[in-house]
């Protein structure tokens, strides 16, 4: 499998989405979150697609899966503020179901892709054991 940028994977088309839905959805948040809650969610949500790309562009399978793994992070910390935000009444719950839903199928494809490079991974070195 072999990728000429990271804009052709889905995996980083998918989170490029999520960011744009986060954005349209903080921009309804209160004036007093402009610098709090609305960007932090904004940095999160970016720094997912972000390390996506530069993951792949590290050329490396196993800096590749560091880079997986924090997204994944990203992921988990935006996931925490969308429910805070909801909990504050600043989201309604059908503001944010295709965000959710968006977000979900994000954290499968990342698991998935996580899965690949971890076998990628043992799979060289089961060949070459001196890689390690």
């Amino acid at each position: 499998m072999s990728f000429k940028s990271y804009q052709d994977l889905q995996v980083w088309q998918v989170g490029m989405d999520l960011v744009e839905q986060i954005y349209r959805l903080t921009h309804s948040f209160p004036q007093k979150e402009l610098y709090a809650l609305s960007n932090q969610m904004q940095r999160a949500a970016v720094s997912i697609p972000a390390n996506i790309a530069e993951g792949h562009a590290r050329d490396s399978t196993r800096e590749f899966l560091r880079y997986v793994s924090i997204a994944l992070g990203s992921l988990a910390e935006l996931e925490t503020y969308l429910i805070l935000a909801r909990r504050l009444s600043y989201l309604e719950e059908s503001d944010i179901s295709t965000t959710h839903s968006t977000a979900n199928e994000l954290g499968r494809m990342l698991r998935g892709l996580q899965k690949a490079l971890k076998a990628k991974l043992a799979s060289r070195t089961a060949e070459s054991p001196h890689l390690t």
